[in-house]
């Protein structure tokens, strides 16, 4: 059985559209299950039905932790599953479906697939991610880098978005989780570089497609984007690079936003905000790190 997670942050319609894609392409046994983030939002209860859930956050959780919600719902009831994640303002290609049962069923053992992420015009939103360590560089791709082997159905990856990004249950001996650190983005990279380096493999196919309609739902709080944005990006490199990269990744975008004020006050002093809570982190580990010595 495939399980569907998406999680709703007043986005009704388009979590609408994303059904009506699923519904019209599928003659398996399914389960929608929307986390509500926004509760106050009871137009998403319209929505559900035998097939679709919804399970509601006490408030609004972040992207990561309400699909920890879905995917513990899912582990309970089916931990041999395919978990399928997308955004709520995405939905499926035709036929998409059914190339990602017969994936699956040619490649059981393959933990975590991502897809190939579409505009509605067709161009490339997300093509792979890629990761350079010694500088910092977590790299998006809007192009579809080439199979390096012929006929291959999958490329292997660093990270694949969340946006569409598939969970081959059956091989987990727990259930898989996102790090409650992270309130939004980067949490799908961090997701796949903790479980890439246990051993499961994360790839992509270039066959599969879903189209997205770019920062339709994040936009709606643009400053908060970018703080967000700055404090997970630090955060990332604290968890998967080392203490140089980081050091110099932070003094560089606090120059840079400095720098920056005068040209464009409000983006420079969110990326500014971000900084400052993310070294407000540090400063509360080490004071934690002290406490557990003295003890």
């Amino acid at each position: 059985m495939i399980y569907w997670i998406t999680v709703n942050y007043y986005s009704t319609s388009f979590i609408e559209q994303l059904i009506n894609s699923i519904s019209v392409q599928s003659d398996i046994n399914y389960r929608v299950i929307i986390v509500n983030n926004s509760p106050d939002d009871s137009s998403i209860y319209a929505c559900e039905n035998e097939s679709i859930i919804i399970l509601d956050s006490p408030e609004n959780i972040g992207f990561g932790q309400a699909c920890n919600l879905g995917l513990n719902w899912v582990y309970q009831q089916n931990h041999q599953g395919i978990v399928w994640l997308i955004n709520p303002d995405a939905y499926l290609q035709k036929e998409s479906l059914k190339q990602v049962i017969e994936f699956f069923q040619r490649y059981p053992d393959i933990s975590i697939l991502g897809t190939v992420v579409e505009e509605p015009t067709g161009k490339v939103w997300f093509g792979g991610g890629e990761f350079n360590p010694t500088t910092g560089q977590i790299i998006a791709l809007d192009a579809i880098p080439e199979t390096p082997v012929v006929n291959s159905a999958y490329i292997p990856m660093k990270w694949v978005t969340g946006c569409s990004l598939l969970i081959n249950l059956k091989l987990f001996s727990e259930c898989p989780q996102f790090d409650s650190d992270y309130f939004l983005y980067y949490e799908d990279f961090d997701f796949c570089m903790r479980y890439g380096k246990q051993g499961h493999p994360v790839v992509m196919s270039s066959q599969i497609r879903v189209t997205h309609q770019p920062s339709s739902i994040t936009n709606q709080n643009q400053p908060l984007k970018v703080q967000h944005s700055i404090y997970s990006y630090l955060l990332s490199l604290e968890k998967h690079s080392n203490f140089w990269v980081l050091g110099y990744r932070l003094l560089r975008i606090t120059l840079v936003s400095l720098v920056s004020l005068v040209i464009s006050s409000q983006v420079s002093h969110y990326k500014l905000r971000g900084v400052w809570l993310y070294c407000q982190r540090l400063h509360l580990i080490k004071i934690i790190s002290k406490q557990t010595k003295s003890n």
